[in-house]
């Protein structure tokens, strides 16, 4: 018995000694690409060193109980700032955009049509369209007469649907790899905005963390040169810990319709305790943030994201 809760007490010190290292070598993910991946989990350092931390207390060992209270602490600074942050505002003359990575293996389309009966957004971006999606999307052309579909095997594809009159519309391929980014302008409310929808390749390897990188800064250059109110939507490959992703923030100025609402994570549905949030909604100053959620599950790797803005007089 005795031998045995030895061994308990040192799988927990083990525990502890890997989330507070995680936790903090994580915050230097700048430093190697590997790094990067592991930054994207600070919600599960966090709760894994509350839960950690209160086992330490309850068996009176102070130098773990410490050393996990400050482990708390520094991964709270990270996740709890994204449900008190952030300003709400309430508007009778908002745009709803709902955009979904409906991952191109996924032939459940009535689940994504059942969702948008539901959600009735203004502006629908899909991505990973590939020619089956495109064909399947027909039945969106009514309610949705116009529309951009730019339709690609794998996982690239992308399209837009909208309510709305764009004044303009168009896609261009993003470097390095030709990834195809919509570009569109619209008025709404007397106010000129752009709408960028992007997805990045998956840094996966050296050469596609470079990628995906350098088309997030191609689309930093896009933002900053767009007339008007920006929002910027996209699976960008990055989570908000990633510093590639706040070097995204910083060069823009842009910031996430989250801050507020939640981390709301999107992915990977198929392990829920694991969902981290990579796909996102940007906006410039001067467009409010009524309401930034995640939708029904639509059979995808990808949870939706909603965004109902402010735009306007």
């Amino acid at each position: 018995m005795f031998r045995k809760s030895i061994t308990l007490i040192g799988l927990l010190q083990a525990a502890a000694i890997v989330t507070v290292l995680f936790s903090v070598v994580t915050s230097f993910d700048f430093v190697h690409r590997n790094i990067e991946l592991y930054s994207h989990f600070r919600p599960q350092y966090f709760a894994a060193s509350l839960a950690l931390l209160v086992i330490f207390t309850a068996l009176q060992n102070p130098l773990y109980a410490a050393l996990l209270l400050f482990t708390t602490a520094y991964n709270a600074t990270h996740v709890l700032p994204w449900y008190f942050g952030g300003t709400r505002v309430e508007s009778d003359s908002t745009v709803k955009l709902l955009h979904a990575n409906v991952f191109s293996g996924n032939d459940e389309y009535e689940k994504l049509f059942k969702l948008i009966d539901v959600e009735r957004p203004d502006v629908i971006f899909l991505q990973e369209i590939s020619k089956a999606w495109q064909d399947a999307t027909i039945r969106l052309h009514e309610d949705y007469p116009y529309r951009y579909v730019e339709a690609r095997e794998g996982n690239f594809g992308i399209a837009m649907f909208s309510r709305v009159a764009p004044d303009s519309v168009m896609h261009v391929d993003s470097p390095p790899l030709d990834n195809p980014t919509i570009v569109a302008t619209m008025t709404v409310n007397g106010e000129s905005l752009t709408l960028i929808n992007t997805h990045p390749t998956v840094p996966v390897s050296q050469s596609q963390y470079e990628a995906r990188n350098e088309q997030l800064r191609s689309i930093a250059a896009l933002a900053n040169q767009a007339p008007g109110a920006v929002v910027l939507t996209g699976d960008l490959n990055a989570s908000v810990w990633s510093s590639n992703y706040r070097k995204l923030e910083a060069s823009t100025g842009l910031r996430n319709t989250r801050r507020g609402f939640g981390i709301l994570p999107t992915w990977p549905t198929f392990m829920p305790f694991a969902m981290i949030p990579i796909d996102h909604a940007l906006v410039s100053d001067g467009i409010g943030v009524v309401e930034t959620r995640t939708g029904a599950h639509i059979g995808s790797d990808h949870l939706p994201l909603i965004v109902e803005l402010a735009v306007g007089r």
